[in-house]
């Protein structure tokens, strides 16, 4: 998609198309399955979805994954005890997904598996399911975490649970 095409898919992005898609019931049973799947494992996840792109990122024609990676910065995702954060990304007005995980997080989980995991996530978005879909590979996600970071004796909240809805 050229930049021109892109720019004008961004900033005439349909709100109420967003607003179907990620409606306030769907973000509440999003962010509980984010807090029971954290009570198994000492791994912290955060979920994130961005209407469109801010006009700077468009401008330089910037890839869905950079804006991931400022906003694993910006809401303190790298910043977890254990170093095993992870952010699940969602840039609606493209329909692409970016998973990042934090060091420990990714040394433990193959590649691969983290792709599988946007994979999946973008065809559940393609077909119009969107709590579903995220509801699911949370769950995986949740589990894969819970086998490398068990709880034990202390298994504190460091980042909050709600996801982040960024609209435009």
């Amino acid at each position: 998609m050229g930049k021109l095409q892109r720019i004008l898919k961004h900033v005439f992005a349909w709100p109420a198309g967003f607003s179907r898609a990620w409606p306030a019931a769907s973000v509440r049973a999003i962010e509980q399955s984010i807090t029971a799947g954290e009570r198994r494992h000492t791994a912290e996840l955060r979920f994130c979805v961005e209407e469109s792109l801010p006009w700077s990122y468009l401008w330089w024609h910037a890839p869905p994954r950079e804006r991931a990676v400022n906003l694993f910065g910006k809401l303190r995702v790298w910043d977890t005890e254990a170093n095993n954060g992870v952010l699940i990304y969602v840039l609606h007005a493209d329909r692409r997904v970016e998973i990042v995980a934090d060091r420990a997080a990714a040394r433990a989980i193959a590649q691969s598996q983290w792709d599988a995991w946007v994979g999946q996530l973008q065809a559940a978005y393609r077909g119009g399911r969107f709590e579903a879909g995220t509801i699911e590979v949370l769950a995986a996600i949740n589990d894969a975490l819970a086998e490398h970071f068990p709880v034990g004796e202390s298994n504190p909240n460091e980042l909050a649970d709600a996801p982040v809805i960024i609209r435009r």
